[in-house]
């Protein structure tokens, strides 16, 4: 077994050497002082982050498909980030494809050593239909899951694009990729507990990376949701609002349309702003590739 030492994530910081004698406020503060630094880190990637992002967007327009792939803290948040994506944005489940170490299960309880199981990686991406041309994000907050090694060099290897997402300076397991995004955080408040400062940074870099892909596929008008999924009471009202924000309708008749365009806000937007059915405004939106700016302004 290879020393992990030298992995900022497992290093002690001195700042909480004595956390275990302050008080709950002390600690407190100790943790918000160390949160407020990730955003920062996160700064000095973006660089990286937005080259990310160009490959999820074109892999995306032709057809592809985005996958994360991690283990313990870092595969539940790539399945997090993946199922928003489908309500928040109307895209198909399989645009993004979170997998974890363990499968499902995984996600509520930890499934010891999946992580270490190389072949399951490759098994779990074959059977999630993962091919050429296809993204894949690997999560690993020190870099040191076997499994997530493994599915970016098998990803490589069959002509998938590989990102490999850290928090530390360098991955303890090298892998075979495209890009690199080191988000080095720093030592945790809890020595090696990367669901703190670490977990936060990958929640914001991959927040950053399907917002911005939604955006430039055209899934946002102005700063709104346009695409959304109108599936319970919340996005049925938020739905209705954006609506009455961009034609004056009242709110009944904003509903009205809303249902008329088979809860798609985007498709009722075009039926107002064109005064036309629901066919023709499928079919405006079908021919501008979904982007609402270019059907209406």
């Amino acid at each position: 077994m290879s020393e992990r030492r030298h992995l900022t994530t497992e290093q002690p910081n001195p700042l909480s050497e004595s956390i275990d004698d302050f008080s709950v406020r002390k600690i407190l503060d100790l943790m918000n002082r160390e949160d407020q630094t990730v955003a920062q880190k996160v700064r000095e990637v973006l660089l990286e982050i937005k080259d990310t992002v160009e490959l999820t967007t074109s892999a995306l327009r032709n057809g592809n498909k985005v996958f994360y792939v991690g283990a313990g803290t870092s595969g539940r948040l790539g399945v997090l980030d993946a199922s928003e994506m489908p309500p928040t944005f109307s895209v198909p489940p399989s645009w993004f494809t979170g997998i974890i170490a363990g499968g499902d299960e995984a996600l509520r309880k930890s499934i010891e050593g999946a992580e270490d199981k190389v072949d399951f990686a490759i098994e779990d991406l074959t059977t999630h239909g993962v091919e050429a041309g296809d993204v894949i994000i690997g999560i690993s907050t020190s870099g040191a899951a076997k499994y997530v090694q493994s599915a970016l060099n098998y990803g490589h290897e069959i002509g998938t694009k590989t990102i490999y997402l850290t928090c530390t300076a360098k991955p303890f397991y090298p892998a075979n990729v495209d890009l690199t995004i080191s988000v080095d955080v720093g030592p945790e408040v809890i020595t090696g507990s990367t669901r703190m400062k670490a977990g936060t940074a990958t929640k914001m870099v991959l927040n950053m990376i399907s917002t911005a892909t939604m955006i430039r596929l055209g899934k946002v008008y102005g700063n709104l949701m346009v695409d959304l999924m109108a599936v319970n009471e919340k996005l049925v009202d938020r739905g209705i609002r954006i609506i009455q924000d961009f034609t004056n309708l009242d709110i009944e008749n904003s509903r009205r349309i809303l249902i008329e365009a088979k809860m798609s806000v985007k498709a009722a937007l075009v039926m107002v702003k064109k005064d036309c059915d629901l066919d023709v405004a499928e079919k405006l939106l079908l021919e501008e590739n979904g982007f609402l700016r270019d059907v209406i302004d």
